[in-house]
């Protein structure tokens, strides 16, 4: 397959995303203590205009670094809580009569935002969650037959809390796979945790406190530089090769592991990963994609993606271990 024809990147336009990751980051990090690969991974997600869904217990600073990451760009940020009663209207808008006029007028729901935090999709029902999924698919709502522009950029943080199961549904395998990313947070160590309690307790969180921003234009540039960086045919291939062998691990990894998987990913995983490298070589200061670019968000890309039997979830068997297992069958350019 051959590489689109694309301007090669100049060195002043790598040194104006440069400073202006640079700015982000430390305005980040003045809120978000740790949690480095979330932060790599909504970085990933900002620049290459993809979503995010994030797994953790509840209280470790989800809402706040999308909060950090909104400010970071002077975007606008909503916060949805899911609940069962939650209706679609709540989320994209509806008409509202207005018997003065004798007329209906629209009302934009909170999805019409540039940062919009799905706070544990999974507790709203099916209904609900396709309206949301179609929204970032389609990056556009429709009420009363009228179709209105989500702006731009837009990006959703969707959380799951994977230890409170009652009264949840199941996202399905299709709509799991409109994620970009997946991000599976963890606890922070003892010092991160004494620092987040000295920030609490010195007021940094407080409304009014001002970090270093960058605009949303800066935004739109990083993201049409993501779609210049150029993608090698060999490492094309590698990660073709490497979603090959997602459906069809029978012929490629020991029985042991191969009889937990039920299916591999789809193209989709492909496309995610060819941009997720690119908006990783954007982050680390190149012009071109490096087969460790692929390698290293491996898990964030394919967790998701893979779908993995009752077999290995009796057994204890995580798509992580099959997906370290199917990286190393396939030989990196």
């Amino acid at each position: 397959m051959n590489q689109p024809s694309t301007a090669a990147i100049s060195p002043d336009e790598m040194d104006r995303a440069r400073e202006v990751l640079t700015t982000i980051v430390g305005s980040y990090g003045a809120k978000v203590v740790g949690q480095a690969s979330l932060r790599t991974s909504l970085l990933v997600a900002l620049i290459s205009g993809g979503h995010v869904l994030l797994e953790s217990v509840p209280g470790l600073a989800k809402t706040t670094a999308a909060e950090a990451i909104a400010e970071a760009v002077q975007a606008s940020f909503r916060r949805i809580q899911c609940t069962p009663d939650l209706l679609p209207s709540d989320i994209i808008g509806t008409q509202i009569y207005d018997p003065r006029s004798g007329s209906f007028t629209t009302q934009l729901g909170p999805v019409h935002a540039n940062f919009v935090l799905l706070d544990e999709i999974n507790r709203a029902s099916a209904k609900t969650q396709s309206a949301m999924l179609e929204a970032m698919q389609e990056r556009q709502t429709s009420i009363g037959g009228e179709n209105y522009g989500l702006p731009t950029p837009f990006l959703v943080l969707a959380t799951q809390n994977p230890i409170e199961q009652e009264g949840t549904y199941h996202l399905p395998e299709a709509q799991l796979d409109r994620f970009l990313i997946k991000e599976v947070l963890g606890y922070p160590s003892i010092a991160e945790e004494a620092e987040i309690v000295q920030r609490v307790n010195a007021g940094v969180y407080d409304a009014g406190v001002q970090h270093p921003h960058v605009s949303l234009d800066d935004v739109l540039f990083l993201q049409q530089l993501v779609r210049r960086v150029y993608l090698d045919p060999a490492i094309l291939n590698y990660i073709v090769q490497a979603i090959y062998v997602t459906r069809h691990v029978e012929q490629y990894l020991p029985q042991s592991l191969a009889r937990y998987v039920d299916y591999g990913a789809s193209p989709r995983a492909s496309i995610a990963f060819a941009t997720v490298a690119r908006a990783l070589a954007i982050l680390y200061g190149r012009d071109h994609v490096v087969p460790d670019d692929v390698k290293l968000f491996r898990h964030q890309v394919l967790r998701h993606r893979l779908i993995l039997n009752f077999e290995a979830d009796a057994d204890g068997v995580s798509p992580e271990t099959i997906v370290d297992a199917v990286f190393g069958v396939v030989q990196a350019p």
